[in-house]
């Protein structure tokens, strides 16, 4: 009788040992694929992405980010065919930017339109603003090919004069007006080593909210992703997604000079970078509405972010990437 039931357990215990030797070899293949297919991000600008054009078209060489900043604020704008969305939030921008100016001289601020290599107008609309407010204020940075959006903010961030940086997006989905509640934020810390500090927008009190409207599939692809980005990468912050993000001006350049990923899970990346040197990152509440014209697409892009998290930590344990001090970016 024992010998009977010996024998049928045995193919089960069979079955577990080969799985489980088949889940280490594909593990084992998971970590050689991520580090083999590391790249060193070229972060060398074509000589077109060197200059910017001014009002009556003249040339004139963008500043770099190790320079000592000269003005207050920057705002770091990435689009990729936004013709149509950017005017709505440039408008926005413009009027809250300027109307602050106006009550308070001494505030300084530029705006930095970064074209991902557009097939539209996007160019061409974002000059219309330079013509109106002019070149120390509005500047288009035309890349001449398309790097993502972690690209695109990357090279906005290295052509800034700010002693504060904004990423925002060109949907304009969040409020410009909630830049004072990330600034408040920001000031909120207490201890900035090497005056380095992130303050994060975030929709996580919008959560409840979006998960009602969602479909059950995207609710469980949101919460998936979330679950990703704590195990592997970052954890204490609810929304590393939201593109409304304000940088000291040195923890811009110490995060963005170690971005490798230029899609849309850079700001998994920033963020990781950031807890690695020990940089303060406090995240606040944002208004924040859903504007149509998202360039995700819900399954596939959710996927692409879901396999750059495992990459990303696998890449950083294997040694194919590594945290890098201020390393020539211009």
């Amino acid at each position: 009788m024992f010998t009977g039931i010996w024998m049928m357990d045995f193919p089960l215990y069979d079955l577990m040992q080969y799985s489980l030797i088949l889940a280490l070899i594909v593990l084992l293949l998971v970590v050689v694929v991520a580090h083999v297919s590391a790249n060193v991000v070229d972060q060398t600008r074509h000589e077109k992405e060197k200059h910017f054009l001014t009002a009556d078209g003249k040339k004139e060489s963008f500043p770099s980010l190790m320079d000592p900043p000269s003005l207050e604020l920057s705002v770091v704008v990435p689009s990729y065919n936004e013709e149509l969305r950017l005017p709505v939030m440039m408008d926005e921008a413009m009027e809250y930017l300027e109307k602050r100016q106006k009550e308070n001289p001494s505030f300084t601020y530029e705006v930095i339109v970064v074209d991902d290599g557009s097939k539209d107008k996007t160019t061409e609309v974002a000059m219309k603003y330079t013509k109106k407010y002019g070149a120390k204020k509005v500047r288009v940075l035309t890349l001449v090919k398309n790097r993502g959006k972690g690209g695109a903010v990357r090279m906005g961030m290295l052509s800034s004069r700010g002693r504060l940086i904004l990423m925002a997006d060109a949907d304009g989905a969040t409020k410009f007006a909630d830049i004072e509640n990330v600034e408040e934020g920001l000031e909120s810390l207490t201890e900035k080593p090497d005056n380095m500090a992130i303050c994060c927008g975030s929709r996580a009190h919008m959560e409840k909210e979006s998960v009602a409207q969602r479909s059950l599939f995207r609710t469980f692809l949101m919460y998936g992703f979330h679950f990703l980005v704590w195990f592997f990468c970052v954890r204490g912050i609810k929304d590393t997604q939201c593109g409304f993000k304000l940088f000291t001006r040195e923890a811009a350049l110490k995060t963005f000079s170690s971005l490798h990923v230029e899609r849309w899970a850079f700001d998994v990346e920033l963020l990781f970078i950031a807890q690695c040197f020990d940089i303060p990152v406090v995240e606040v509440a944002v208004n924040w509405t859903e504007i149509e014209g998202s360039k995700l697409v819900p399954f596939w892009s959710w996927l692409q972010m879901g396999r750059d998290l495992v990459f990303i930590r696998l890449r950083y344990l294997t040694g194919a990437w590594r945290l890098e001090s201020e390393r020539k970016t211009q």
